[in-house]
C-alpha cells in the first residue's frame, strides 16, 4: 500500500480514500477472499467476543458464509463446549429451523420469528415430519391465541437434505416458494432453506475444520489459571483461541499468551489489543500468531474519552500490519467499521481479517431480545464489555462489594440501540454488503486476492467534506 502524499497525523477510516488502478479483473467474482492467517476463514471477517452479538445462532450462520465468531471469555466453559458441540453438529447449506407444533399459538411463533432471518416457522407433526408454515402474515390479525393450525399454509415443497443448491432455487423458483423445509430420508424437518439462501450456498464456501465441521473460536482472559481454561476449549474443540483483554502490551497479557502456548494447541492463538509495533512485537515474542489491533474505535467504547488513550485505527493496522508481516504473522483490526468501505480499508492497510461487533448486534442473529421503540421500529440492545453491565456479569461470583467495587470502574457503554433493517435482517445481508463492497474494490485496484489489494492500493487523505462528499443522500438536497 501507498500513498498519495504521506500523512502529517495518524489517521482513520473517514480520513482516507482508496484510489482507483488499472484493472484487468472482468468480474467482481474472480476476487479471491480466502484469508492466509490460518483461521480458516473463508471471508475476511471475524465476529468479536461481546455478548451482546456472539451467540450460536451467530456462530452457525457466520461459519456457514466463510467467517468466524469469537465466543466471550464471560461464558461457562461447559456452556461454551455445548454450543460448539451444537455449531458444529450444523448443515453447511440448510439453516436451523424454528419449529413448533400444530398446537402452539400464533403469540409463541410472534416470539420465535426474530430469531431467524428466514422468517418462518415449521409445524411439525409428532413424528418431525413438516405439515406447514408460519410466516409473520400468517399471524398478523388474528388473535395471539389462535392455534398454528388454522393459520398455517399447508401447500408446502420440501427439499431432500442434500440437494444441489442451485437445483433447490430452481425448484423454490419455479414452484414460487420462498422458503422450504428440508427433510431426511426418513422425511423428518432436519434444516430450512430460501431462495436467498440456496444462492448464497453458491457464493460462498463455508469456514470449516479438517472434519468438514463449522469453524468456531473461544476468547478467554489473562486472569486466573489460563493454561487450565485454554487447555478446556481446546478439549471443547475451540478452532481459534483468543487471548484477549482492553491493554494487552502488559506484561500480565505476555505471561499468560506463554502459559497459553505452553498448553502447545494445534490451532492459531490471537492475542491484543495494542495499537504499536513494539506490542505486536511483543506479543508475537510472546507466542501470538495473530494480533488484535485497536485500542477505543467501537461504538460501543468510552476508552479514548474517558482514559485519551487509543489511536486513529487506520494508522494502528497499517503500522502494526507492517510490523507483524516483517516477523512473519497477521493482525486483525479490531472496531471502527461502521460500513462496508471500512473493511476494505483495514485490509488494504495490511489486516488479515476485521473484527466487528456492535454493528452485528442489530441483526435477528445476535443473542439479545428484540424490542420496539415508540415508533414500532424494532431494536436490539448492545454493550461494551468493559462497561458496567459486562462488569456486573463478569463478577457475578464475586461478593456484592467486590462487584459494587468493580462496577465504579467502567469503560464502555452500557446500554446502545441497534436497530435491525427491516428490508434486510439477517447478519447474512450485512455480508452481501461487505462482501460486495470488498470485491468492488479489489476490481478497483486491480486485485484479484486481499494480499493483492494491500500490495495495489493506493490510498489518498481527505477532508470531512471529501468523506460526506461520498455519502449518498436518500431525499433530494
Amino acid at each position: 500500500m501507498r500513498f498519495l502524499s504521506e500523512p502529517a497525523h495518524d489517521l482513520t477510516y473517514s480520513d482516507v480514500f482508496l484510489v482507483p488502478s488499472r484493472s484487468d479483473l472482468g468480474s467482481r467474482l474472480d476476487v479471491d477472499l480466502t484469508t492466509t492467517d490460518g483461521s480458516g476463514a473463508t471471508i475476511p471477517v471475524i465476529v468479536a467476543n461481546m455478548t451482546a452479538v456472539a451467540g450460536r445462532r451467530m456462530a452457525e450462520t457466520v461459519a456457514r458464509r466463510g467467517g468466524i465468531v469469537i465466543l466471550p471469555q464471560d461464558i461457562p466453559v461447559d456452556v461454551v463446549a455445548e454450543v460448539i458441540s451444537w455449531v458444529k453438529s450444523r448443515d453447511l447449506v440448510s439453516d436451523t429451523p424454528l419449529t413448533l407444533g400444530p398446537t402452539a399459538t400464533t403469540g409463541h411463533a410472534l416470539s420465535l420469528l426474530p430469531k431467524r432471518a428466514h422468517g418462518a416457522v415449521v409445524v411439525l407433526a409428532d413424528d418431525g415430519r413438516p405439515i406447514g408454515i408460519v410466516t409473520e402474515a400468517d399471524c398478523t390479525g388474528v388473535d395471539r391465541f389462535t392455534q398454528l393450525s388454522q393459520v398455517m399454509s399447508q401447500e408446502l415443497l420440501t427439499l431432500s437434505a442434500g440437494t444441489d443448491p442451485e437445483r433447490a432455487f430452481g425448484m423454490l423458483h419455479d414452484g414460487r416458494h420462498r422458503v422450504a423445509p428440508v427433510v431426511d430420508s426418513a422425511g423428518r424437518c432436519v434444516g430450512i432453506l430460501t431462495r436467498t439462501g440456496a444462492l448464497r450456498a453458491t457464493l460462498y464456501q463455508p469456514a470449516v475444520d479438517e472434519r468438514g465441521r463449522l469453524r468456531i473460536g473461544a476468547a478467554l482472559g489473562i486472569n486466573g489459571d489460563v493454561a487450565g481454561k485454554a487447555k478446556l476449549l481446546l478439549d471443547a474443540g475451540a478452532d481459534l483461541l483468543v487471548v484477549d483483554t482492553a491493554h494487552g502490551h502488559q506484561d500480565k497479557m505476555v505471561q499468560a499468551l506463554r502459559s497459553v502456548r505452553e498448553v502447545t494447541p494445534s490451532v492459531p492463538v490471537v492475542a491484543g489489543n495494542v495499537v504499536t509495533p513494539a506490542g505486536v512485537a511483543d506479543l508475537i515474542e510472546a507466542g501470538a500468531d495473530i494480533v488484535k489491533v485497536g485500542v477505543g474505535p467501537g461504538a460501543m467504547c468510552t476508552t479514548r474519552m474517558m482514559t485519551a488513550v487509543g489511536r486513529p485505527q487506520f494508522s494502528a493496522v497499517l503500522e502494526c500490519a507492517a510490523e507483524a508481516r516483517r516477523l512473519g504473522r497477521h493482525i486483525w483490526a479490531d472496531g471502527g467499521v461502521r460500513y462496508p468501505r471500512d473493511v476494505a480499508l483495514a485490509l488494504a492497510a495490511g489486516a488479515a481479517s476485521v473484527m466487528i461487533g456492535s454493528w452485528f448486534v442489530g441483526t435477528c442473529e445476535s443473542p439479545g431480545d428484540v424490542f420496539r421503540d415508540a415508533d414500532g421500529r424494532l431494536y436490539k440492545e448492545s454493550f461494551g464489555m468493559a462497561s458496567a453491565r459486562a462488569v456486573r456479569l463478569r463478577a457475578a461470583a464475586d461478593s456484592p462489594f467486590e462487584r459494587a467495587r468493580k462496577e465504579l470502574f467502567e469503560e464502555g457503554i452500557s446500554s446502545s440501540r441497534m436497530y435491525l433493517d427491516q428490508q434486510r435482517p439477517g447478519v447474512e445481508d450485512l455480508l452481501d454488503a461487505i462482501t460486495a463492497g470488498l470485491r468492488s474494490a479489489c476490481t478497483y485496484a486491480g486485485a484479484d486476492s486481499l494480499e493483492a489489494l494491500h500490495e495495489n492500493a493506493v490510498v489518498g487523505i481527505q477532508s470531512a467534506a471529501g468523506y460526506a462528499e461520498g455519502m449518498p443522500l436518500q431525499t433530494s438536497w
